[in-house]
């Protein structure tokens, strides 16, 4: 069954998406990863690198950062209000995250086809120097974005 989303223009959908995942992901909140821009298929989040995300090479643990660019490839897919998962994610890490650093990840859809969609993510420091490159698989299944309970 479609989701009757007939009086929300795509923008609107994508950013009702957000504001409704932003309030069931207690990850991202506890993080301090913020939304920035939500588009359909589109989503730039946010994190500054904190003292519990450095490891023992006094940078940004891996895991922090897949962390951001995973929730920004999930906001990406879940933007048309039909839920998706993961079904696949890689990552490349490019240059070191150090502490303080402002972290912005930036999802973006590549194709999106049957149940089946592909979005690349670029994380940059604030300087716009790149730390990692993320590729992400999302698959559809059944519900609404907005529609699900906590």
């Amino acid at each position: 069954m479609a989701n009757d989303n007939s009086e929300l223009t795509p923008q609107q959908l994508a950013e009702a998406c957000a504001a409704a995942m932003y309030e069931r992901d207690l990850a991202v909140r506890h993080l301090g990863i913020q939304v920035l821009r939500m588009a359909p298929g589109e989503a730039d989040l946010q994190m500054t690198v904190s003292e519990i995300m450095i490891q023992g090479h006094a940078s940004c643990h891996g895991g922090y950062l897949f962390t951001l660019a995973d929730s920004a490839f999930a906001y990406a897919c879940n933007s048309y209000d039909d839920v998706c998962v993961a079904l696949g994610c890689s990552i490349d890490y490019i240059a070191p995250g150090r502490l303080g650093d402002l972290l912005t990840a930036r999802a973006t859809q590549v194709s999106r086809s049957g149940r089946t969609g592909n979005y690349d993510v670029r994380i940059e420091n604030q300087h716009g120097q790149l730390i990692a490159v993320f590729h992400g698989k999302s698959y559809r299944i059944s519900g609404s974005v907005r529609q699900q309970e906590k």
